[in-house]
């Protein structure tokens, strides 16, 4: 078992949001990741694509994602079960804040540029 602190958290900034990490394999756990998103207002995420399943839960503000060619939308307490491999961007007008769970490793593929990267809130 093990505790990770608030202040042991790692936190990592990206030009459309705030990922601040709860626990994943370089941080107490062994095959699962759990971070808190910030989306500040009038933000909009990568096009991307994750190869692990992802669960979103919203627990503040709203979002809308494009997944796969539609578009959903999400407010407080709404929770979205995004699948392996589906093409994927988040955007938000007014911000939120979620907490995401995936299973770790897990590699991110920008579909604007084709880079890979194991995104550091996740490893």
């Amino acid at each position: 078992m093990s505790v990770i602190r608030h202040a042991d958290a790692r936190r990592t900034e990206t030009p459309s949001a705030v990922m601040t990490t709860c626990a994943s394999p370089t941080q107490g756990g062994t095959g699962l990741s759990v971070w808190r998103v910030e989306m500040p207002p009038a933000r909009t995420g990568p096009r991307h694509a994750m190869d692990t399943e992802q669960v979103w839960t919203l627990l503040t503000g709203s979002a809308a994602v494009e997944l796969a060619g539609a578009e959903l939308r999400l407010g407080a307490g709404d929770t979205l079960v995004l699948p392996a491999d589906a093409p994927r961007r988040l955007r938000t007008d007014e911000g939120f804040t979620a907490v995401v769970a995936s299973p770790a490793p897990s590699m991110a593929r920008n579909l604007d540029t084709g880079d890979r990267v194991a995104p550091p809130w996740i490893v």
